[in-house]
């Protein structure tokens, strides 16, 4: 006999496993948004020993580097609107959290993207103070 997907005694069965597979994401969701912005710009500060300077973060953010580009070179200046990668093309989301809500809400993800970011823009890791500078400019950038 098939199972009858409809009825109640099928759902009674049935919907306490789906709870438990929802419950069971839950971490997953948590650990995709374990911080904000401002706590990024409070890390990063930390680590330099000094408040980020949104004017510096602009001028960081905007200015041409060795390679001839810059971080505005894709993310957009102002970084309010959707970017675009130089080099492949791909859409690249808003940088400033005002226009995207989930910029800077995984830790791991700001990590992996300022890394590989300043070693393309300035062929280096940027440094905590540059970190500090930039969030500080992307956070008082508004749409």
């Amino acid at each position: 006999m098939q199972p009858n997907f409809l009825s109640p005694a099928w759902r009674e069965r049935v919907a306490p496993l789906g709870m438990l597979a929802a419950l069971a994401l839950l971490p997953l969701a948590a650990a995709a948004a374990d911080t904000s912005a401002p706590q990024q710009l409070e890390r990063f500060s930390a680590l330099a020993g000094t408040p980020g300077q949104s004017e510096r973060g602009r001028a960081f953010f905007t200015s041409r580097h060795d390679n001839g580009g810059s971080c505005s070179s894709c993310h957009g200046n102002p970084p309010t609107g959707p970017g675009k990668h130089a080099s492949t093309g791909k859409p690249i989301d808003a940088m400033a959290p005002a226009a995207n809500a989930t910029a800077f809400t995984s830790t791991a993800k700001v990590d992996k993207w300022f890394r590989r970011n300043c070693n393309d823009v300035v062929r280096r890791e940027c440094s905590a103070v540059e970190k500090a500078d930039v969030l500080a400019y992307l956070l008082s950038v508004k749409p």
